[in-house]
């Protein structure tokens, strides 16, 4: 993969898979403009500190950013402990927000790459409430939430969940400038927030670390994230990405009777 001479914008470039993905891109002669509420620990060639709860900072941080870039990671989100609004604003309000005000913003042949999560499986059987959120923003988070049984149990599911169908809904959204939108999905990573992670889902969390070799690492979901936002999956689009170490498959496969 090459980067050189591209401008790729990633959220959440303070730590673990943003952190990871921000190095992968200079390391391939990228320029990365790094967006987060901390300061990176890494060099990056430029920094953004943004709070993505604040709609007005997300238009301040649009009007500042230069009109070539080259790619968008969506990287950047809240753990199921948190604040069940915050999760829904950051996870999935903000980030279609920011994507959308930064399309025009995106060099023609431009790619988008949304961090989902194995959470998401199960996506179809929430078309209604996923249907209900499209035209939601910031200001109606919280009754919307209230009216649709969004709660901390199943918050971080919902907006991973939404975001994939999201994804597919703009497969071609703006396929007259080849702009192309994917996801990645991983399972449990080594980051900062794994034990948020397992904290909440419990047993069924347990269960995974039992069925998996080893949780995953920044690094093993960083070059999917990269080779999505690279010009070698220019025919990708639409696409939802497991990068779990085989959950998916094995959810899967337990679903439908083939284990």
């Amino acid at each position: 993969m090459d980067f050189s001479g591209k401008k790729i914008v990633v959220t959440g470039a303070s730590s673990g898979i943003g952190e990871e993905t921000a190095k992968l891109i200079m390391a391939q002669g990228g320029e990365v403009i790094a967006v987060d509420r901390n300061k990176p620990n890494i060099e990056v060639s430029q920094f953004f500190q943004v709070d993505l709860l604040d709609k007005a900072a997300i238009d301040t941080l649009v009007a500042k950013l230069p009109d070539d870039i080259a790619g968008l990671a969506n990287i950047a989100g809240l753990p199921p402990t948190m604040n069940v609004k915050d999760v829904v604003t950051v996870n999935l309000v903000a980030l279609k927000y920011l994507t959308n005000l930064l399309v025009p913003k995106l060099k023609n042949g431009s790619a988008i790459v949304n961090l989902a999560s194995l959470a998401g499986l199960g996506w179809e059987d929430q078309v209604k409430t996923i249907r209900a959120c499209e035209g939601l923003d910031f200001d109606g988070v919280f009754s919307f939430c209230e009216e649709n049984n969004i709660t901390a149990e199943n918050s971080y599911f919902f907006t991973k969940q939404a975001l994939i169908a999201w994804t597919m809904q703009n497969r071609w959204t703006w396929r007259d400038r080849n702009i192309r939108i994917n996801a990645v999905s991983p399972g449990p990573v080594e980051t900062p927030i794994l034990s948020d992670f397992l904290e909440t889902l419990g047993e069924r969390a347990e269960e995974d670390m039992r069925v998996m070799d080893r949780a995953g690492r920044p690094s093993d979901i960083a070059p999917v994230v990269a080779f999505l936002l690279s010009e070698a999956s220019t025919w990708i689009r639409g696409a939802n990405i497991p990068a779990d170490g085989g959950m998916y498959a094995h959810a899967v496969s337990n679903m439908r009777g083939l284990e």
